[in-house]
């Protein structure tokens, strides 16, 4: 029969003490109840891997000092006493912290939430700041690395208007990624280009660098010279153009999922290649990666069924975030700005320009995606 033990918590909320009760049940499991909360159940091997105790996790790195595989399957609770100390039936016993205990069955925090937009955006709403105050304040920086998360995109103004200006910004954060191209790069026309960016054309939204294993995280994107005519920036979101083909058309957005595509690059310096499906979910469902790259993308010689199924699902995708959709988010960048871009979420583009009226010179680097990341949840307020 299971057996109840109450605990006092130390921890103390608002002006009192917290109790709560801790069950062992028959198959061995810790049953912890808050005052007044539902029940939580605990495998014993899920304890015990995260265990706040010197001979489990390491005191300075918090790393897990025993071998978790080793652990036996079978391992259950088989005491619990006042203070919160438990025992294992392997033998092993250790004192639960109050505080600890509390938090192993809170409620799991929400991920944030990516706020869907299209082409209506209003320039109010976009996630921007002064690189003044992002440097002055690391709040301020917490701030706009939360709105990247959320919108996919955030501006930086009065960034230094100097080939390596961006690197003002980027060092608030982490080193860039380097490439076959090296960190900064231009983003301008040139005689004999090696890739259509550095021509006057327009740029279809398109994801950068899905050749690339993994592909870069966040496009930084510094405007030093823009006033020939044309050369506006446009943005598509990604994950709002594919949760509405998963809505109107369930079969394209499935075959995008599941119809792996090559993604090349090759010239005298540089052959790269990966394989991937346009549209990535995770192990829940969850889209977490548009790869969309016209200019790099082929898929393989499928059966003809399928072909035509991806080409008919692709087709689909493209009608919805094509420059002309109500999905795209058009607006010029000034000297000193510099927009940040979530490669895997965003697709970006620009509208032609004519370099007789003028010039268009951007410089541009990539941060990998576990730096940012890093950054803003190091910054995010307690």
């Amino acid at each position: 029969m299971p057996v109840a033990f109450t605990v006092r918590l130390v921890a103390r909320i608002g002006e009192g003490f917290a109790h709560m009760d801790l069950t062992i049940t028959a198959q061995g499991l810790l049953q912890v109840a808050g005052a007044g909360d539902a029940p939580v159940l605990l495998h014993p091997i899920w304890l015990r891997e995260r265990l706040p105790d010197a001979a489990v996790l390491d005191p300075q790195t918090g790393q897990r000092l025993e071998e978790a595989a080793e652990t036996p399957t079978d391992l259950r609770v088989t005491a619990a006493a006042h203070d919160g100390t438990i025992a294992f039936s392997d033998g092993f016993a250790t004192r639960l912290p109050a505080g600890w205990l509390a938090g192993a069955i809170a409620a799991q925090p929400r991920q944030a939430q990516h706020v869907h937009w299209d082409g209506t955006l209003d320039a109010a709403r976009f996630p921007c700041a002064d690189l003044a105050d992002l440097r002055a304040r690391p709040a301020a920086l917490g701030a706009l690395l939360a709105g990247l998360d959320a919108y996919g995109f955030a501006i930086v103004r009065g960034v230094p208007i100097e080939p390596d200006g961006g690197l003002a910004f980027a060092d608030l954060i982490g080193p860039i990624r380097m490439t076959n191209w090296g960190g900064m790069a231009d983003v301008k026309a040139i005689p004999n280009a090696y890739d259509l960016t550095m021509t006057p054309r327009h740029l279809e939204p398109h994801s950068d660098n899905p050749y690339r294993d993994p592909v870069p995280g966040y496009i930084l994107l510094h405007c030093l010279q823009n006033d020939a005519d044309g050369g506006d920036s446009t943005l598509v979101d990604g994950f709002h153009a594919a949760a509405m083909l998963r809505s109107i058309d369930p079969a394209a957005f499935d075959t995008l999922t599941r119809t792996d595509v090559t993604f090349r690059y090759h010239d005298d310096s540089a052959f790269l290649e990966h394989q991937a499906p346009l549209i990535e979910r995770n192990a829940a469902g969850d889209v977490v990666q548009i790869r969309y790259n016209n200019r790099t993308e082929m898929v393989g010689r499928l059966p003809v069924d399928q072909l035509d199924a991806y080409y008919a699902a692709r087709a689909a995708f493209w009608k919805l975030i094509a420059p002309v959709s109500p999905l795209t988010l058009q607006f010029r960048l000034q000297p000193g700005e510099l927009l940040v871009m979530d490669n895997y979420r965003l697709l970006h583009g620009r509208t032609g320009y004519t370099l007789a009226t003028g010039s268009r010179h951007m410089r541009q680097c990539y941060l990998d995606r576990d730096m940012v990341g890093s950054k803003r949840r190091l910054l995010q307020p307690a």
